[in-house]
């Protein structure tokens, strides 16, 4: 039912696979295993710079372990996050969460990246945003989900308009990246338009 919820018999129906996709499920996991990931994938300088602003670094798995463990201590309620695990082989391959969360607005930030190069281009991502708008917009009843993409990452940006985010705006030229300027674009989906779309809704 992929997280249907309907009343039969005079009872709720609730199906538990409301984290999974058809290809991945958003899971949960310990410092340990995301920094030993973090730490692999972080040595690649193409995925560090999908993934943040800063120049690439590299950190040591005691050193991601310990920044972790940090954020987990802080439990701030303006932060979700989940792992992204393939149905098929239950392997690790990337991570997805929330930032900015706020419900009593009805808004919230996404982002996701992927670390497994054998996973680019194959849906992997689009299937735990899908996952993740479903979460939202089903279980906390946001209005707007929003987030930002590098200029020059047009396999994400085409991802994300798969799912029904929408180009907003953009600030022109704030990174620097060898040597030239790039704009960070704006896109967002708003809940009528996610249910307008049909996409994953059950």
């Amino acid at each position: 039912m992929n997280g249907r919820k309907r009343e039969q018999k005079g009872r709720l129906s609730v199906n538990n696979d409301l984290m999974c996709g058809e290809l991945v499920r958003l899971t949960a996991e310990n410092p340990e295993v995301m920094a030993r990931t973090f730490s692999r994938w972080s040595q690649e300088v193409e995925w560090f710079r999908l993934f943040d602003t800063d120049p690439p670094r590299l950190r040591s798995e005691k050193k991601w372990r310990e920044g972790l463990e940090k954020e987990l201590e802080k439990g701030t309620s303006d932060e979700i996050f989940f792992a992204i695990r393939t149905q098929d082989s239950d392997t690790l391959i990337g991570f997805i969460g929330l930032f900015d969360f706020f419900p009593l607005h009805g808004d919230t930030f996404v982002a996701i990246a992927l670390g497994e190069h054998e996973t680019l281009g194959k849906g992997y991502g689009t299937d735990a945003m899908r996952v993740m708008l479903r979460y939202v917009f089903n279980e906390f009843n946001l209005r707007r989900v929003s987030l930002i993409v590098f200029e020059y990452n047009p396999r994400a940006i085409r991802s994300y308009e798969k799912v029904g985010f929408i180009p907003e705006g953009r600030v022109r030229g704030p990174m620097l990246r060898e040597g030239k300027r790039w704009d960070f674009l704006y896109m967002g989906i708003l809940r009528e338009e996610w249910l307008a779309k049909g996409i994953m809704i059950r």
